[in-house]
Protein backbone atom coordinates (compact mmCIF):
# COMPACT_ATOMS: atom_id res chain seq x y z
CA UNK A 1 0.00 0.00 0.00
CA UNK A 2 1.36 3.41 -0.88
CA UNK A 3 2.10 5.75 1.97
CA UNK A 4 -0.08 8.47 0.50
CA UNK A 5 -3.01 6.06 0.11
CA UNK A 6 -2.59 4.87 3.67
CA UNK A 7 -2.55 8.46 4.93
CA UNK A 8 -5.72 9.29 2.99
CA UNK A 9 -7.48 6.23 4.39
CA UNK A 10 -6.49 7.13 7.94
CA UNK A 11 -7.59 10.70 7.21
CA UNK A 12 -11.03 9.44 6.19
CA UNK A 13 -11.30 7.51 9.43
CA UNK A 14 -10.18 10.48 11.56
CA UNK A 15 -12.55 12.89 9.79
CA UNK A 16 -15.33 10.36 10.22
CA UNK A 17 -14.65 9.96 13.92
CA UNK A 18 -14.60 13.75 14.33
CA UNK A 19 -17.94 14.09 12.53
CA UNK A 20 -19.43 11.28 14.60
CA UNK A 21 -18.29 12.81 17.88
CA UNK A 22 -19.51 16.27 16.83
CA UNK A 23 -22.86 14.75 15.85
CA UNK A 24 -23.14 13.10 19.24
CA UNK A 25 -22.21 16.32 21.06
CA UNK A 26 -24.72 18.40 19.11
CA UNK A 27 -27.37 15.67 18.95
CA UNK A 28 -27.17 15.76 15.13
CA UNK A 29 -28.05 12.25 13.93
CA UNK A 30 -27.30 13.06 10.28
CA UNK A 31 -23.77 14.26 11.06
CA UNK A 32 -23.20 11.25 13.28
CA UNK A 33 -24.30 8.91 10.48
CA UNK A 34 -22.08 10.67 7.92
CA UNK A 35 -19.18 10.28 10.30
CA UNK A 36 -19.76 6.57 10.64
CA UNK A 37 -20.00 6.35 6.85
CA UNK A 38 -16.65 8.12 6.43
CA UNK A 39 -15.06 5.72 8.87
CA UNK A 40 -16.44 2.75 6.97
CA UNK A 41 -15.21 4.25 3.70
CA UNK A 42 -11.70 4.52 5.14
CA UNK A 43 -11.82 0.93 6.39
CA UNK A 44 -12.99 -0.37 3.00
CA UNK A 45 -10.33 1.54 1.11
CA UNK A 46 -7.67 0.24 3.46
CA UNK A 47 -8.91 -3.33 2.99
CA UNK A 48 -8.84 -2.87 -0.78
CA UNK A 49 -5.26 -1.64 -0.66
CA UNK A 50 -4.26 -4.67 1.42
CA UNK A 51 -5.85 -6.98 -1.14
CA UNK A 52 -3.95 -5.26 -3.96
CA UNK A 53 -0.70 -5.62 -1.99
CA UNK A 54 -1.37 -9.31 -1.37
CA UNK A 55 -2.00 -9.90 -5.07
CA UNK A 56 1.18 -8.04 -6.00
CA UNK A 57 3.16 -10.11 -3.50
CA UNK A 58 1.66 -13.34 -4.86
CA UNK A 59 2.65 -12.58 -8.46
CA UNK A 60 5.86 -10.80 -7.59
CA UNK A 61 8.16 -13.58 -8.82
Amino acid sequence: MGTDDKARNVGDKVRGKTKEMTGRATDDEELKARGKGDQTKGDLKQAGEKVKDAIKDTFKD
